[in-house]
This record gives C-alpha cells, sequence and structure tokens, in this order.
C-alpha cells in the first residue's frame, strides 16, 4: 500500500474535480475557489479522457494528488436515458473505475463520488433512506444509469473495506442550476422546463406541453447547494465522519427535504418565465417515478442543510440561461 494513502498534508492540498466543466464540477470549482486554501489540478476532456484508463494511470502517476471529486459523468434526462442505455451504463462504469482504481493506487487521500438519487427502488418507501439501496426495483428508464452509479458507490465501498481507502459518496436528489443542459431533447425535467417556458413566452404560444401527467413529486436542490454539501462533507475528519455512519453504509443523501408535483413546477417556471398561456400534460408521455424525496437526516446530522428555495433558484437560473442563450 502506497504510504501516502490516507495522509493529508498540512498546507495546501491538490484537489482534482473531475468533470469541472459541467454542471456539479464547476460548482464545485467556484465553492473551492472561495474557499481558498488547496491547489486546483484540472484537465478538461482534451486534455484527459477518462474513459481511456491509461490516460487517467498516466495523470495519477504524474500529479500528486491529495483529493478528488469525481463529478464526471454521463447524464440525461428521461428520453436520453431511455433511448441510449448502452452509452450511459458503458461510459460511466469506466470513468468511475478508472479514477477510483487510479486514486487508490497513486495514494490519494481522499475521495468524494457523486452519485444520483435514482440508484434507490423506483417504488422505495419515502422520504427514501439511504438503506433503502437494493431493496427494490429500479426505475426502467434509467435504470443503466442507475446501475452505473450504484457500482460507483460500491466501488467506494469496497475499497474502503478491503483497502482502508478514505472514499466517500453523496447521492443527490435532483439537480438545477447555471451550466445546466437546456437542451429540449436530452436535459432533465426543470431545464427542459425552464427552456421551452423561456421559448413559448418569447414567442406567444398559446399552450405549453408537458411530459407526463403532472403528478410525480420530485425535489430540487440547486447546484451550490450541492457544492457546499460536498465540502462539508469532504472536510469531515475520518474519525468523526465515519463513525456516523451506520453499519457499512458509505453514503450520504443530499437533498433540501421538500418536494413538489410537476404541475406545481410548471406553473413556478410559467411565472418566472412570464407565460401567461395554457399548460398541458401529455399523459401519453412516461412520468418516470412516482415520488422521490430523500430522507437527509443523515447529512444534517453531521451540520449541513440547505440554504437556497426553489423559487430563488429558478429565478437565478432562469436568468443565468436567458443570458447564455441570447449569447449564443
Amino acid at each position: 500500500m502506497n504510504p501516502r494513502l490516507h495522509e493529508l498534508p498540512e498546507g495546501m492540498p491538490r484537489i482534482f474535480v473531475a468533470g469541472h466543466h459541467g454542471m456539479v464540477g464547476s460548482a464545485l470549482l467556484r465553492a473551492l475557489v472561495r474557499a481558498g486554501s488547496c491547489e486546483l489540478v484540472l484537465r478538461g476532456r482534451s486534455e484527459l479522457d477518462l474513459i481511456r484508463q491509461s490516460e487517467v494511470e498516466q495523470f495519477f502517476g504524474d500529479e500528486r494528488i491529495d483529493q478528488v471529486y469525481l463529478a464526471a459523468a454521463k447524464v440525461g434526462g428521461i428520453q436520453a436515458n431511455n433511448e441510449f442505455p448502452a452509452d450511459f451504463i458503458r461510459e460511466n462504469l469506466l470513468i468511475q473505475t478508472h479514477v477510483i482504481d487510479a486514486a487508490y493506487r497513486s495514494g490519494v487521500g481522499r475521495l468524494l463520488f457523486l452519485g444520483s438519487s435514482c440508484i434507490y427502488p423506483r417504488l422505495a418507501d419515502q422520504p427514501i433512506h439511504e438503506a433503502a439501496l437494493l431493496t427494490g426495483e429500479l426505475e426502467p428508464t434509467n435504470e443503466a444509469y442507475a446501475v452505473a452509479k450504484i457500482a460507483g458507490l460500491k466501488m467506494c465501498e469496497s475499497y474502503r473495506r478491503q483497502y482502508g481507502c478514505d472514499f466517500r459518496s453523496v447521492m443527490p436528489t435532483n439537480l438545477y442550476g447555471p451550466f445546466d443542459n437546456f437542451d429540449l431533447e436530452t436535459s432533465h425535467v426543470l431545464p427542459a422546463l425552464l427552456h421551452r417556458f423561456y421559448r413559448a413566452a418569447r414567442n406567444g404560444d398559446a399552450s405549453v406541453g408537458v411530459w407526463g401527467s403532472g403528478k410525480p413529486r420530485r425535489e430540487f436542490l440547486h447546484v451550490d447547494d450541492m457544492a457546499a454539501a460536498c465540502l462539508a462533507v469532504m472536510n469531515i475528519a475520518p474519525d468523526d465522519f465515519w463513525s456516523q455512519l451506520p453499519g457499512r453504509n458509505a453514503h450520504i443523501n443530499v437533498g433540501c427535504g421538500e418536494d413538489v408535483a410537476i404541475a406545481e413546477l410548471a406553473q413556478m417556471i410559467a411565472l418566472v418565465t412570464g407565460f401567461n398561456g395554457q399548460v398541458c400534460f401529455d399523459s401519453s408521455r412516461p412520468d418516470g417515478t412516482p415520488r422521490k424525496l430523500l430522507d437527509v437526516a443523515l447529512i444534517r446530522s453531521l451540520g449541513w442543510s440547505a440554504s437556497i428555495a426553489l423559487a430563488d433558484g429558478l429565478q437565478s437560473t432562469y436568468d443565468w440561461m436567458v443570458n447564455e442563450l441570447q449569447e449564443d
């Protein structure tokens, strides 16, 4: 075992944010810059392809990395997950496997794996506790992505059990915010609705179509809150951290503890975008999981809770999106 393993420096740790161009990665980058007291090591995809094992191994071998935030992933909404399951499971498994194993072999002191709330059973009891993992069937429309994320957190859990690695995992609820994917074909529900309602308001459309019945309930967390949670989890001393995780559980839910129906969300977005027409729900389209609200008691017991209200987050995200669309 590398003697540097688990030993974080007293001075400025060198931190690698994998996926720093994405929504979550960029939020982590902003949070780390604000916090200071670290040296950031960043590589874009053109410089480091995490799908290629040889490149990842060489990177970790050349750089003295102390901490890793593993935010790199292939992500998408219901339609993308349903149409391209092979891409989602293959790319995510490769990224996770290469980074986690190389981190261990190069002596990285601490790693945080970012998963997804889709790891839980489709019909899990609400709110969903961490212990619900692997207790039922997954949502079919994003099963491939969910299986990959389950493998990632179990890989971190297994490396801790076998090698003693301080590799932690957080499972965020539905995230939104700046640098989200607002593409109407491949994005998640909230950014897709923001873009759709924005276009409808600008064009003076009489109605906007929304996939599904509008009845499913979802929890939404601003990505800056997520980044703050990640730093909070990473900065807890190992003895204090692991002593508070029950049994072999090695992952922590991250959410705001509140959910809304998609129909409610659509009305909130209509207000933010200034759309005054009719909202039409297409029940022929899939609803996905009926409800997905995370039990966040564990992370609150560790001293963190969300601070950005959904209405405020929607407004700031909409403003950011409009600015980006106008620049394009």
